[in-house]
């Protein structure tokens, strides 16, 4: 739970920092002459707020991870596995069709790796030690195809436009409650009160949880279409075989919380928890697969 608190505080920080300065300068005004809300103006002020954090972040992909897991980028390989890591990334982001994305190692015991990126020609693919270590080369390429499938697929920049749209919501939702309450409630007949701030405040962390459920389900299915994607590109077996290594490595596969939707594992969610899960189960992801080869 404390990865789930962590990435809905952040999300919900942002949004509210940013309604702030923009409530402060005046460029989130949202009222007409005669005091009624004017939803073209805080429709405007909502898509402005929600998509400009979503796309700094997105912007700052590279860096930011590259920061938050001290990921060194191989830019001259200084041994066999460096040189390998590289070639067969190359060669997975050309049968994919993409850029060469940089390759990187990060120091952590866990098995795991990410991709990050603004766009399908800009992009980081990287892996831990702890991968490096517990897996056979075949599991690793399967893994590498697997971030490359996400590059491919454009993931992260939907990621953030799925983001952009549900803060969207978040922002304008709260604000049309936070004036019927301050409005019906509290009798407020001129300009807003202390109940819309509070009431808005409110509305957009209940609505903020609820919007993460959403991007979160789509982090899920984009999970299953970048497996399928590994399958062709290193092959059904070998990306089978990389998901059962991370069974039996079972544990809390940890990166940042920032970073988690972007790992090849996430955490696994009980209950209400399922909801927030950046990844499916391991085991579901096995049977995807396996499903898919009975099919083909």
């Amino acid at each position: 739970m404390k990865r789930i608190a962590l990435f809905l505080a952040t999300n919900i920080a942002i949004l509210l920092v940013l309604s702030i300065i923009l409530a402060v300068t005046g460029v989130g005004s949202m009222l007409d002459q005669s005091g009624n809300i004017n939803t073209a103006s805080l429709l405007a002020f909502s898509a402005i707020v929600g998509f400009t954090g979503s796309l700094i972040s997105l912007a700052m992909s590279k860096w930011t991870a590259k920061q938050m897991t001290g990921a060194q980028v191989i830019t001259e390989p200084s041994n066999s596995t460096e040189r390998w890591l590289v070639e067969t990334v190359r060669r997975q982001a050309q049968q994919a069709g993409i850029g060469m994305p940089e390759v990187a190692i990060y120091n952590a015991p866990e098995p795991n790796a990410f991709a990050t990126g603004m766009s399908r020609n800009n992009a980081l693919v990287a892996v831990s030690t702890g991968l490096m270590q517990a897996m056979s080369q075949d599991e690793v390429e399967a893994v590498l195809a697997h971030e490359v499938s996400h590059v491919a697929n454009g993931d992260m920049v939907t990621m953030a436009l799925i983001q952009g749209v549900v803060n969207t919501f978040v922002i304008f939702l709260s604000r049309i409650i936070g004036h019927i309450v301050d409005r019906a409630v509290f009798k407020t007949e001129r300009g807003h009160g202390p109940a819309f701030w509070v009431t808005t405040i409110f509305a957009q962390v209940v609505l903020g949880i609820l919007a993460s459920m959403i991007t979160m389900w789509f982090s899920r299915q984009r999970e299953f279409r970048a497996d399928a994607g590994a399958a062709k590109l290193a092959g059904r077996e070998k990306m089978i075989a990389a998901l059962a290594a991370l069974q039996r490595g079972a544990g809390e596969n940890e990166l940042p919380d920032q970073m988690a939707a972007f790992g090849i594992s996430g955490h696994i969610g009980k209950g209400l928890g399922h909801l927030f899960m950046s990844h499916p189960p391991l085991e579901e992801r096995i049977a995807a697969l396996r499903n898919q080869g009975q099919g083909s």
